[in-house]
């Protein structure tokens, strides 16, 4: 396991529909692993493959039901297959730098996914779960939760992101 750089906004990579996974191996169990370790780093509550820089349909999501507990699920392949119901909720993302914001969401999902053996599975997910399905999903198809912002609100954090950037390069010379 190693933890990875996580790529931020405004990075194209970001921004790319990744593909499917069709070899369920020893490396994909390795990027799992390195995904998971990664979050938890980061910390969040789920990860997406292309944050950090793997262009494949995989992301995990943090399960534990304590702080103290690192339980995470791996999802391979992840759908949507149904879904009901609306929640609004405070969403940020590990890469999109010193933005939160609340964003609509479906509250209720049934999702299909394969693990990490290429077994194929369907289960539901409802409320803070269900939110997280959703923002890594909208990730593996080059979807951030900004995307979900009014234009003046996207239009507004790009404003303040270039000066941040400004200031961080600045720092560095």
């Amino acid at each position: 396991m190693a933890i990875k750089k996580i790529l931020t906004f405004p990075n194209p990579v970001l921004r790319q529909k990744v593909e499917t996974v069709t070899s369920f191996d020893d490396s994909l169990k390795q990027l799992a692993a390195d995904l998971a370790e990664t979050m938890y780093n980061a910390p969040g509550a789920g990860l997406a493959a292309n944050q950090i820089g793997v262009c494949l349909r995989v992301v995990v999501i943090d399960v534990s039901a304590s702080k103290e507990e690192k339980k995470h699920l791996a999802l391979v392949n992840p759908e949507i297959i149904e879904k009901e119901g609306c929640q609004v909720d405070e969403e940020g993302c590990l890469s999109v730098i010193d933005l939160t914001a609340n964003v609509e969401r479906y509250r209720k999902l049934l999702v299909r996914a394969q693990d990490l053996d290429g077994k194929s599975w369907e289960f539901p997910a409802e409320d803070f779960f269900a939110r997280v399905i959703q923002h890594e999903l909208d990730h593996l198809n080059g979807i951030l939760f900004i995307d979900h912002l009014s234009p003046l609100k996207r239009s507004l954090y790009k404003k303040r992101l270039k000066k941040i950037l400004r200031e961080q390069e600045e720092g560095l010379s």
